[in-house]
């Protein structure tokens, strides 16, 4: 298990045919080196695996990766209407080339693209 700092970037959708890196998350998550979370890594460890958004035109937020009921999402504030669920992260692994949906706080579903992943 190895702590990786982990960059999404938005694929491609109707407004971005082409994706933008503009909209992106960055994450801090340990992961086994067939690229899944290494859950039991985040109960033992000293810090929390973090998010950080950013987005154009709006402030950059930070918080941390959670597991839910539902599964993974990534949480800015306590409580969770902020939350934004990472659909079935836990079957996906996390590698450069892959894609994710993130929904966001609105209901929105966006791909993100995986475009990098170092330790």
């Amino acid at each position: 298990m190895t702590w990786k700092t982990i960059r999404l970037e938005l694929a491609r959708t109707a407004e971005f045919p082409e994706g933008s890196a503009a909209h992106a998350y960055v994450l801090r998550l340990p992961i086994d080196d067939n690229g899944f979370i290494e859950r039991s890594a985040i109960k033992h460890a000293t810090q929390s695996p973090i998010v950080h958004r950013m987005w154009p035109n709006e402030p950059d937020r930070t918080g941390v990766v959670i597991s839910q009921r539902a599964g993974w999402a990534f949480s800015y504030e306590d409580g969770d209407a902020d939350d934004e669920g990472v659909f079935q992260l836990e079957h996906h692994p996390i590698k450069p080339g892959q894609y994710l949906t993130i929904t966001e706080t609105n209901g929105e579903r966006l791909p993100f693209k995986v475009v990098s992943c170092h330790a």
